[in-house]
């Protein structure tokens, strides 16, 4: 299996996984507060990236006879995020663009409601839908390098 097969499948599992949880989220828990569905956003965030470990895991195994050195086991690991990442964004942007275009108005209206007296910027969905890309791809990187610490072995010398 190479790498890149590797990499496609177990970043698909992450793309699918986080554009179903994630409009499942942000259409069922329409009853939630803001709050709680930033919380279960996050959640979804990290189920999504639960593909890393055992992508980088079979890399390991199944290419390179069961050694793999930190710098290779991280970049598996935020190939594999960058497919999260793209998925929870087009979520993202879905949402914001055809199943709740009003969200930045409720949102601006709710945070007002809590006292808030400054400027609400009112950003467009591609940009937020980047926005979204980032703040997996940070989540990522903390969980690709969690992986490759777990999963490395280097070669006996």
């Amino acid at each position: 299996m190479k790498i890149k097969s590797i990499i496609i499948r177990y970043g698909m599992y992450g793309l699918l996984t986080g554009i179903v949880l994630f409009l499942l989220v942000l259409g069922l828990g329409s009853g939630l507060s803001f709050g709680a569905q930033e919380m279960v956003g996050y959640s979804v965030i990290l189920i999504s990236l639960a593909y890393i470990y055992p992508g980088v895991k079979k890399y390991r195994d199944k290419k390179l006879g069961g050694h793999i050195g930190y710098r290779k086991a991280t970049l598996v690991g935020l190939l594999i995020a960058t497919f999260s990442g793209i998925g929870i964004a087009v979520a993202d942007f879905i949402y914001l663009t055809l199943i709740n275009p009003d969200f930045f108005t409720e949102y601006s209206s709710n945070i007002r409601a809590q006292g808030y007296k400054g400027e609400i910027p009112d950003y467009g969905s591609g940009f937020m839908a980047a926005i979204m890309f980032l703040t997996v791809m940070a989540a990522g990187i903390i969980v690709a390098v969690g992986s490759a610490i777990l999963v490395r072995k280097k070669r006996p010398r």
